[in-house]
């Protein structure tokens, strides 16, 4: 194949975008993860219930899979799983993240959520929970059970992989 037959197969392929002189080109890379962060915010809006826990992956692999440090996040949500907020509550290094039970407590009463996703990264890749994470959704899951906020999963994000705690038994 010629390398002319090449580029326009490429650029058929390509998501295609209109510049500013109403021509259309082939979308760089950020402009397409921008859109699809923009249709997953969408999903992940306000009000939005939580049929799709795909949904939950796809936008938390977007917004903390690629960060070189640890972030905490916890998505609230009301007593239908509707989504209340999505706050990083946590920043902090390339190996490690503190996590005041405290302030997500606060956090969730704050919100009158009745229930909570945790989420965190691992900027390593390795996507497998340690046994500190382990040992910190328990902790959190004691101490919002004593509110009645539900914890229904524990998602750890690395690059492109999601693990789910409640899917490995360990919720």
């Amino acid at each position: 194949m010629s390398s002319s037959s090449t580029s326009s197969v490429d650029v058929v392929a390509a998501l295609l975008v209109r510049d500013v002189d109403g021509q259309y080109r082939p979308a760089r890379a950020d402009e397409v993860l921008s859109q699809a962060r923009r249709v997953l915010s969408q999903r992940m809006r306000r009000g939005a219930t939580m049929s799709s826990p795909q949904a939950v992956r796809d936008y938390l692999r977007l917004e903390i899979g690629g960060l070189e440090h640890e972030v905490f996040c916890v998505l609230f949500l009301d007593a239908q799983h509707r989504i209340i907020a999505l706050k990083q509550m946590f920043r902090g290094t390339v190996t490690q993240t503190s996590v005041y039970p405290r302030e997500v407590v606060k956090e969730a009463l704050g919100c009158n959520a009745a229930a909570v996703i945790l989420a965190h990264n691992h900027p390593s890749g390795a996507v497998d929970p340690s046994r500190a994470d382990e040992f910190l959704t328990q902790t959190l899951k004691t101490a919002l059970a004593l509110v009645d906020v539900r914890v229904l999963d524990h998602l750890v994000v690395a690059g492109g992989e999601v693990r789910s705690f409640a899917e490995l038994g360990l919720l």
